[in-house]
């Protein structure tokens, strides 16, 4: 049996690449939407997010031989967990990762280490700032730019009752949230930074499989600044392997399971 973080559109696409070989699989997910598409093609899931202890315990005695991390690539706690829970069972830890993105040097490309140094940067800015990062992080942004006479911020983020909530307590007026499920075409992008009349797009490297690619050329092509978030540097340690493709995971898997 294969445990699998699933956190990612790709995620499901390698999980279902793995169902399709036959290959028992039971995959993790945080969100309901997320578990009723992969239960829809017919894959085992379970919903909640977890802990080392929690990871372990469910690990444990379950008769899984082998976890594979698709968590998101800015979900560093849960690569911790996962890598914790594998070494104590013993377990082989395969982590499929997102395929970065390298963008040549560009005049309103602006690249930062964290959320905090974003919403810095968009400060200086200012003007009508799209923030398409997520309503984890959505406080800090909130903090920083929401009281700024000259910001309009506007979200976009998944169309979910905890970022509707969240958006209302940090007084995120409606008519500043697009509330959309993605992947965006590139046509897509354009058109909401012009109907909202962008100047900043605030995002993050998620990798080439997250349509960061339309998002970003989308907004630079129509003179934009884009604050890019870089990707964080997980420290991977001595791991089985950390793999960008899918035919480098599934032969992995194979290898193991033999």
């Amino acid at each position: 049996m294969i445990f699998m973080l699933c956190g990612t559109s790709d995620a499901r696409e390698l999980a279902l690449a793995l169902s399709s070989r036959q290959l028992p699989l039971l995959a993790s997910v945080v969100t309901d939407s997320a578990a009723e598409r992969l239960e829809a093609a017919g894959i085992k899931v379970r919903v909640g997010r977890l802990d080392q202890q929690g990871l372990t315990l469910l690990l444990r005695g379950g008769g899984f031989r082998v976890l594979i991390d698709a968590s998101h690539p800015f979900a560093l706690e849960a690569h911790v967990h996962a890598r914790g829970a594998a070494a104590e069972l013993g377990l082989p830890y395969l982590r499929y990762e997102r395929r970065s993105i390298l963008y040549d040097d560009h005049p309103r490309l602006i690249v930062v280490p964290s959320y905090e140094e974003a919403a810095r940067a968009a400060r200086q800015l200012k003007g009508s700032i799209m923030l398409t990062t997520g309503g984890k992080t959505l406080g800090i942004f909130a903090e920083s730019l929401l009281n700024d006479p000259e910001i309009r911020l506007t979200v976009r983020l998944l169309p979910c009752l905890e970022n509707m909530e969240k958006c209302l307590s940090l007084g995120i007026e409606q008519r500043n949230i697009i509330a959309l499920q993605g992947p965006f075409s590139r046509e897509l992008n354009e058109a909401l930074f012009r109907q909202f009349g962008t100047q900043v797009m605030i995002t993050k490297e998620s990798g080439a499989e997250g349509s960061l690619d339309e998002k970003v050329h989308a907004a630079l092509d129509m003179g934009l600044y884009v604050i890019l978030i870089a990707r964080p540097q997980a420290s991977w340690g001595n791991v089985r392997g950390v793999y960008e493709s899918f035919e480098e995971i599934l032969s992995a898997v194979k290898h193991v399971l033999e």
